[in-house]
């Protein structure tokens, strides 16, 4: 018996690590003699750095930036040596997880964190970054972070334009020549679990400025100003990428990297299987068990669950979920490599006593799926 455990991290809880550990656990109760593989996945949110580094055997390096509001932050970032692969999540230097709730500002918080933690991927010599944008604070259309790498921002009167997306409303110059050369020889990929594009009613602004404490007003106001951004872009670069998936990803900061570094774009949890080596582990696998704290209709957008169950589909291997929670539309799921799925939580209990509790729900949970799963087995 081969069983691959590919979960996502169990936000405010358990890392995908610790996740792995206690399904694990639960299993090697009823099948001690299992070979049990475990591969800790993300979906480009927070998560994605310590989980290809406990895949890759890589290296978690530090680096002092910028925060969102321009307070100095130490942000972790990921570094493969034998590849000279950069994996930053832009969460640790520009999250939401670096503001509190009452000082969230969308209007002028900044990607210039991220910009400079690209800058000490190049200084370490990378010659592949991967930017995992979920979880992102800002809605700057990641202009802050090209200023970072050399881009030269002005308004009409000549000074140097003000953090945040609502400052480029007053963008009248936007000058390249100074944009670190070493950026065009680094193959970037941007790792994400969303595919909207820059500007509109599914846009950065509207869809994500809200819970980035921007008024209806704000998101309006956002939005025009991602628009100018942009066409001053179309103009200075020769290339129109703002309707492209995943241009919206991270308040823009998709659009920026495209535009400005030709980043692809990809699943999130696709660059990371690829990274972890998922498609290897799963050959000749028995099952597959992953999961996420929230299963939920949202998952289909590409989420962890569903990127392994897609890896997991063309093996002919099945998956089972567990979640946290299971919440409205996953039996859309069903429809895509999710075999069955099954919420930790065996009775009515808060959230709080949830997370405090995940270790032993995940292993109680695990071990009665071993049960049923194995007496199963004994009836085919």
């Amino acid at each position: 018996m081969k069983i691959v455990i590919a979960p996502d991290s169990f936000k405010d809880s358990l890392s995908a690590q610790g996740v792995a550990e206690a399904i694990a656990s639960g299993l090697a109760q009823v099948w001690p003699e299992a070979t049990l593989v475990k591969c800790p996945m993300a979906d480009g949110g927070e998560g994605t750095v310590e989980s290809i580094l406990a895949a890759c055997e890589g290296e978690l390096r530090h680096t002092r930036v910028r925060g969102p509001l321009g307070a100095p932050v130490d942000a972790a970032w990921g570094w493969l040596a034998h590849n000279r692969t950069a994996i930053i999540e832009m969460a640790e230097a520009s999250g939401l997880q670096r503001v509190p709730p009452g000082q969230r500002d969308a209007c002028v918080s900044s990607t210039f964190g991220t910009g400079e933690l690209i800058r000490a991927a190049l200084d370490a010599g990378a010659q592949r970054v991967i930017l995992a944008i979920g979880g992102s604070a800002t809605n700057d259309g990641g202009a802050g972070a090209m200023q970072a790498l050399g881009v030269n921002l002005r308004d009409a009167q000549g000074q140097a334009l003000a953090p945040g997306g609502l400052a480029l409303a007053q963008l009248a110059q936007l000058d390249i020549g100074g944009l670190d050369p070493r950026l065009a020889q680094v193959r970037f990929d941007i790792a994400a679990d969303v595919n909207n594009p820059l500007c509109g009613p599914h846009g950065a602004s509207a869809i994500f400025g809200p819970q980035k404490g921007a008024s209806p007003a704000q998101v309006q106001q956002l939005d025009q100003a991602l628009g100018h951004f942009a066409d001053l872009c179309a103009r200075a670069l020769g290339k129109e990428v703002r309707d492209e998936p995943g241009s919206g990803a991270a308040g823009g900061l998709g659009f920026a990297a495209k535009a400005f570094l030709g980043a692809r774009f990809q699943a999130g949890v696709e660059v990371v299987a690829e990274l972890v080596g998922l498609a290897d582990a799963v050959q000749g696998a028995d099952l597959v068990i992953t999961g996420e704290g929230r299963f939920d209709a949202q998952t289909l957008r590409g989420k962890t669950p569903f990127g392994v169950a897609r890896i997991a589909r063309q093996h002919g291997v099945p998956v089972i979920v567990i979640a946290g929670t299971l919440g409205e539309g996953y039996q859309a799921l069903y429809d895509h490599g999710i075999d069955a799925a099954f919420a930790v939580t065996g009775g009515p209990m808060t959230l709080e006593q949830a997370c405090a509790e995940a270790p032993r729900l995940l292993r109680e949970r695990a071990c009665d799926i071993a049960r049923v799963w194995r007496l199963a087995q004994r009836n085919v």
